[in-house]
C-alpha cells in the first residue's frame, strides 16, 4: 500500500506516463479573477468542457457506465488501502488532480466512513491539497460511484491559499463548530489538525459533527447510512467546511465543491459574463440552502 512518500512520487510518475499514452486529457482554460465579498474568485472558462460532459453523459436507453469498475489502467496511481485506490482525474484542469475511489461500488450519496477518511488522510499527507466531495448530482457529482477528490494547492497562481480562506479569520465558534460571517448561506466550519495517528478518526468525527450542525441529516438505505440532502465537503490540513445544496446550477452554470473554495468554471465567455453580473457570492447562495 502507498504511504505519503511513495504516493507523491507515484502521482508525478503516473501523470507523465498517462500524458504520453493519451489516457490523461487535460482541459485547457482561460482564467479570470472576480473579486466579490472579500474573496478573489478564480473563474476558468473551460474551452473543452463540452467534451467532458459528452463523455460522461448517457442516454435514457443506455445503462450508466461506471468508469471506475474497471478503471482505466493508465490512470491508476496507487493502492491507498484494502478499500480504496488513487486514480488520476482523466479530464483535469489542475495538474496531479487525484481521485480517491472505493474498490467496490458504493453510492455517492452514502455517508463517508472511517475508511474513506483514512484514504483521504494518506493523500493529504502526500499532497498539500484541497480534498473535496460532491455528494450527488445536485452537489456537482458526475459519477454515482463513491469518490473523493484532492486538488494540489495552490488552486491558482494568483494565491498561495484556497481563495475562500480570506474569510476564515472572522469565523465564530460555538462548541468547536463555526460559521463564517462572509458566507451568506447555510454551512458549518471547523478547524482541523491532521497530525497524529488518529487523524482519520478525528476527521470522521468532525465530519459527522458538521453534517449535524448544517442540518443535513441521515437516512437508512438497506442498513447503510445515506445523506438526507446533498452537500459539498471541503477539507485541508487546517479546516473542514460543509455546505448543504439546493441546486446544481445557477443560470446554467454548474457549481461543485470547488465553487465554495473560490474556484468556478464556466463553459464560455457568455457564461462568464452572466456570472460576473450575478456575482460569485450570490451565485453560491442560489445553489446552497439559505
Amino acid at each position: 500500500m502507498a504511504d505519503s512518500t511513495s504516493l507523491g512520487a507515484a502521482i508525478a510518475r503516473r501523470s507523465e506516463h498517462a500524458l504520453r499514452c493519451g489516457a490523461l486529457l487535460p482541459i485547457a482554460t482561460k482564467r479570470t479573477v472576480i473579486e466579490d465579498g472579500g474573496v478573489r474568485f478564480v473563474v476558468r472558462e473551460v474551452s473543452s468542457l463540452a467534451r467532458k460532459e459528452a463523455a460522461t453523459r448517457t442516454s435514457h436507453t443506455q445503462r450508466p457506465v461506471d468508469p471506475f469498475l474497471p478503471y482505466e489502467p493508465a490512470l491508476f496511481v496507487a493502492d491507498l488501502s484494502s478499500t480504496h485506490v488513487a486514480l488520476l482525474n482523466k479530464y483535469n484542469v489542475i495538474a496531479h488532480h487525484l481521485l480517491i475511489v472505493t474498490r467496490r461500488f458504493e453510492p455517492q450519496d452514502a455517508l463517508l466512513d472511517r475508511a474513506d477518511f483514512a484514504a483521504l488522510c494518506t493523500a493529504l499527507h502526500a499532497i498539500d491539497g484541497l480534498g473535496f466531495y460532491n455528494s450527488g448530482p445536485e452537489a456537482g457529482a458526475s459519477q454515482t460511484h463513491k469518490h473523493l477528490q484532492v486538488a494540489p494547492l495552490p488552486l491558482d497562481e494568483s494565491t498561495a491559499t484556497v481563495p475562500v480562506e480570506a474569510l476564515f479569520d472572522s469565523a465564530r465558534f460555538v462548541g468547536g463548530i463555526g460559521t463564517v460571517p462572509g458566507l451568506h448561506f447555510r454551512h458549518a466550519f471547523a478547524r482541523l489538525d491532521l497530525t497524529g495517528e488518529d487523524a482519520a478518526a478525528r476527521m470522521s468525527g468532525c465530519y459527522r459533527a458538521l453534517l449535524n450542525a448544517a442540518g443535513i441529516g441521515t437516512r437508512d438505505v438497506q442498513g447503510v447510512a445515506h445523506q438526507a440532502m446533498p452537500y459539498n465537503l471541503l477539507v485541508t490540513h487546517r479546516w473542514m467546511l460543509v455546505v448543504p445544496r439546493a441546486a446544481e446550477r445557477v443560470e446554467g452554470i454548474s457549481v461543485n465543491a470547488l465553487g465554495f473554495a473560490g474556484s468556478l468554471f464556466v463553459r464560455d465567455a457568455a457564461q462568464r459574463q452572466v456570472l460576473a453580473q450575478i456575482g460569485p457570492m450570490a451565485a453560491l447562495a442560489r445553489v446552497a440552502l439559505p
